[in-house]
């Protein structure tokens, strides 16, 4: 099997397995209770927080864990409305936000709040000059997703931060990080952004489990009463093996090096995949990890089936939006032709250059395939 569908799920490393494992088994207890099960259990909620926080760049105690990126993303951006609605009810986003941002901004304008989308370039990528267009002094909220998931643009998120700061003073700036945690090089202490949602299952953690970062001095609303974990926050018995999961993959990451790995392969896809017959790559692709590439004139699922039949595992877009026409490249204005015929590769850390070798040769059966 040959696995480039990262940017869906990435496969548990062992770190990941072996601490849920541990956390199933041997250290089952709940991290409220005060007998030694229960503080042991705690002792690993403390070691997972920090061990999460140092791969963000964060202060510990400002790391929030979540069910997902999906949850951090909502709870930002409904927090941040709750707790500035008296201040102004504008807002601005982009168009190719992933729907976890996009759904929560519809929401908030049937309840009267006024939600400008940036519209992307051709490649995908919205500026900061967009962005400064668009700030008014009414603006309490501004989300921008680090990396795209489909196309793999990098946005310029601290620029856009000092946009903000300068036009905008009320707002909040928060970044979905999902696709950029482990690609992109940032610090959250340093960055600037208020809020920064990450996702576990992203960078070889376990699904259900994910973290959003609040600065310093920055107070939300709760998301969810009732026991007061998360510092009052997000109540409820904490997914402790998720949770250390989580941790675990985060102490696994080498940034660095995995993220050279992953931009050496999606150079050398780039340079590979050139003479299949009638392939033409979308988007500004930036991020190590993504590679959008359509084959005009034929159908994702069509492509993907082909794929799958070599044991080779790719995406038509989000995996998140499945059986739907891709929002991202819509806004990017493609021809229609173009869109349905895409297909996105995604790179981890585990991925070789035998992988890109024989994805190609899977696209050109797919192409002999499907054209008859």
């Amino acid at each position: 099997m040959i696995y480039l569908d990262n940017s869906a799920t990435t496969k548990p490393c062992g770190a990941c397995v072996d601490a849920m494992t541990e956390l199933l088994t041997d250290v089952w207890g709940n991290p409220s209770s005060v007998h030694a099960l229960g503080i042991e259990a705690e002792k690993r909620l403390k070691l997972a927080r920090r061990q999460v926080a140092a791969a963000l760049g964060a202060e510990t105690e400002r790391v929030f864990f979540t069910s997902g990126g999906t949850e951090a993303d909502n709870w930002a951006i409904f927090g941040a409305a709750e707790r500035l609605g008296k201040r102004g009810h504008h807002i601005v986003t982009t168009a190719v936000e992933h729907h976890a941002v996009l759904h929560p901004m519809k929401a908030l304008e049937a309840r009267g709040f006024a939600v400008t989308y940036l519209e992307p370039g051709a490649d995908g990528f919205v500026s900061a000059e967009a962005l400064a267009a668009a700030l008014r002094p009414d603006t309490i909220l501004v989300s921008v997703m680090m990396v795209n998931n489909e196309t793999g643009a990098v946005m310029p998120i601290p620029e856009m931060i000092r946009l903000t700061r300068q036009k905008s003073p009320l707002a909040l700036f928060h970044a979905d990080a999902v696709q950029g945690f482990g690609k992109v090089p940032f610090r959250a202490r340093t960055l600037g952004a208020d809020l920064i949602s990450v996702s576990s299952h992203k960078i070889h953690g376990a699904k259900g489990t994910g973290a959003l970062y609040i600065r310093p001095g920055l107070t939300l609303p709760p998301l969810i009463h009732g026991g007061g974990q998360e510092s009052n926050y997000r109540s409820g018995t904490e997914n402790l093996p998720g949770i250390a999961g989580f941790g675990a993959a985060c102490a696994a990451m080498d940034a660095q090096a995995d993220i050279a790995r992953m931009a050496g392969l999606r150079d050398l896809a780039r340079q590979t995949l050139a003479d299949v017959p009638g392939l033409v790559f979308l988007g500004k692709g930036d991020a190590p990890h993504i590679v959008n590439v359509s084959l005009p004139g034929l159908r994702s699922q069509g492509i993907i089936n082909c794929l799958q039949d070599h044991g080779v595992y790719v995406s038509a877009g989000s995996a998140c939006s499945r059986g739907h026409r891709s929002h991202v490249l819509e806004a990017m204005r493609l021809p229609t032709a173009v869109i349905d015929g895409s297909v996105r590769v995604s790179f981890s850390r585990e991925n070789t250059p035998e992988d890109v070798a024989a994805l190609r040769e899977a696209l050109l059966d797919a192409v002999k395939t499907l054209k008859g």
